[in-house]
């Protein structure tokens, strides 16, 4: 599912508080986001539309997993921006960047965890 950068911002409110009250949600993106009343109705409106979300009797709630929508994002970043490619995503992330041997430690272990995981490799 593709969502927009404020579909994403209220996304996050909503995963963080589900269940939640439209008028709470009203107050919270007014509080965090800076949006008026219209704006956030008008893009629940959307991620009503897309079924990210579910406003019903005033109770919203998220029909999206937040890692499921994290997946996807990054998925479709990676194939949009480096043609699919993990090691040319990560050269780019990495430019002049340095690793502290802790975070180097972590990223062979994610490595370590995903080779093992999948026999072709």
């Amino acid at each position: 599912m593709k969502l927009n950068l404020s579909e994403m911002k209220l996304m996050e409110i909503i995963w963080d508080k589900e269940p939640v009250r439209s008028g709470e949600l009203v107050r919270l993106s007014e509080q965090k986001l800076g949006w008026k009343k219209s704006t956030m109705y008008t893009v629940l409106k959307h991620l009503t539309e897309k079924s990210a979300a579910n406003n019903s009797e005033g109770v919203v709630t998220a029909l999206v997993k937040r890692n499921e929508q994290m997946n996807a994002q990054s998925e479709n970043i990676l194939e949009r921006s480096f043609n699919g490619s993990l090691p040319l995503f990560l050269t780019a992330f990495f430019n002049d960047k340095k690793l502290s041997p802790a975070e180097a430690k972590e990223l062979k272990e994610l490595i370590d965890r995903y080779t093992e995981a999948n026999d072709d490799i």
